[in-house]
């Protein structure tokens, strides 16, 4: 076994409960647990609870949060700043205390990038003095243990107080209510695409009207605020550059995490053009976009995890005639009420073979006949779902434990 060093920002007690937590996490992941980040993480908090403030010092630290985009975010920006040396992240999207913890103990990257769950970004922001959030989105998500947006808005405003500057979304007035805490801002436009979460003011209750590329509440002075950054169509333009975004991931909700990312990284001395060009390697982001091929199928998977994520998917959906398979759990990570449903449009997926499969495949059946689509077949799992289409591309959409369960059938 090779010798660790301690690491210099760290006490001997730190460096030593960093070993062993990385010794717990390879122990767990030989044995088949899974969960190896978080573990590690575990154990090094358990041994040293203040081990995130150490290891944050004297590293330029950067935070990604948002109910949707942080993991792709992270990978984007962390992949912009390995063109100018290494960067430490969560890439394994371990995104709470523990994975918070493992991340910033391995290795000695002085740039290190952090997903961070939204319920944890104050806390955060309290273990390490400068880090920079970037600030990509609120939406509904998961409330039997998310609060509502609103509140969520609130925490962070008053976590930012003081924060030197913030990457943020300047189409989502929720975002924009929690960024002006912040003694600076980088304001960027992504596009206003979900509004249903929105039309509310995250500040005084009244009512936000959006028009086109703009929105502000009628009722106090919260408006949105002039972009730096900008898309026009698949070009980002700001401060001096216009930058194509030829990506490998599919759909304008891509475009839009890498418009955040490319706003962060230049800050960071990296310049538009290259950051663009190593975001443009990434093909696939913990198993999101992953294709999977058999003999008679191409199948493309994409995960989608509440009202927002849902709109986006099916709008990169239905760029192409392929057929889908839908498939919805309600259990655990999920969330256990699916009544959401409601509020996606299923009706542009008229017209394509459709299946559907998961525990909560019934409430997606009733919800699509709800939208005239009544020709659709149900199947045990994602498999059998895509076995019983048309040879060729298919994409399956699927919530967490969906997820996670048709990588696994698919990858069989």
């Amino acid at each position: 076994m090779t010798t660790q060093v301690r690491h210099p920002r760290a006490s001997l007690r730190v460096s030593a409960a960093a070993r062993l937590g990385r010794v717990a996490a390879i122990a767990s992941r030989r044995l088949g647990l899974g969960g190896g980040g978080i573990v590690g993480g575990r154990v090094l908090l358990a041994l040293a609870p203040d081990a995130v403030r150490q290891l944050g010092r004297e590293r330029t630290v950067t935070l990604v949060s948002g109910t949707n985009g942080k993991t792709t975010t992270t990978a984007y920006v962390a992949a912009a700043l390995r063109t100018a040396g290494p960067v430490a992240t969560n890439a394994d999207g371990a995104n709470t205390r523990a994975g918070l913890a493992a991340a910033l103990s391995h290795g000695d990257a002085r740039r290190v990038v952090l997903e961070t769950d939204e319920g944890w970004v104050p806390w955060l922001m309290t273990q390490i003095p400068g880090i920079t959030p970037v600030l990509l989105n609120l939406s509904r998500d998961q409330l039997h243990r998310h609060h509502e947006v609103a509140h969520v808005a609130r925490a962070w405003h008053q976590a930012l107080q003081g924060t030197r500057h913030v990457i943020a979304n300047a189409d989502d007035p929720a975002i924009v209510m929690a960024a002006l805490a912040a003694e600076e801002q980088t304001w960027v436009a992504t596009g206003t695409r979900w509004t249903m979460d929105s039309r509310v003011c995250p500040r005084c209750g009244g009512s936000c009207e959006h028009h086109e590329d703009d929105w502000r509440c009628s009722a106090c002075d919260l408006h949105r605020p002039t972009p730096q950054w900008w898309l026009e169509g698949d070009t980002l333009v700001g401060e001096g550059h216009r930058v194509p975004l030829e990506l490998s991931l599919p759909g304008p909700v891509n475009r839009a995490n890498a418009a955040m990312a490319v706003a962060a990284t230049a800050r960071l001395g990296v310049a538009p053009e290259d950051a663009v060009a190593a975001m443009r390697q990434i093909r696939d982001v913990v198993g999101r976009y992953d294709v999977f091929v058999s003999q008679s199928h191409q199948a493309r998977l994409l995960l989608a995890k509440n009202p927002a994520s849902w709109a986006e998917s099916l709008k990169t959906v239905i760029t192409s005639p392929d057929p889908v398979v839908l498939a919805f759990n309600s259990e655990g990570v999920d969330g256990r009420d699916p009544s959401w449903l409601y509020d996606v449009p299923f009706a542009g997926l008229a017209g394509r073979p459709l299946v559907v499969t998961g525990k909560r495949s019934t409430d997606m059946l009733v919800r699509l006949e709800m939208d005239g689509l009544s020709d659709v077949r149900e199947a045990p799992d994602a498999a059998a779902a895509v076995a019983m289409l048309p040879p060729g591309a298919v994409t399956v959409v699927a919530n967490y434990t969906a997820f996670q369960e048709a990588r696994k059938v698919l990858s069989a």
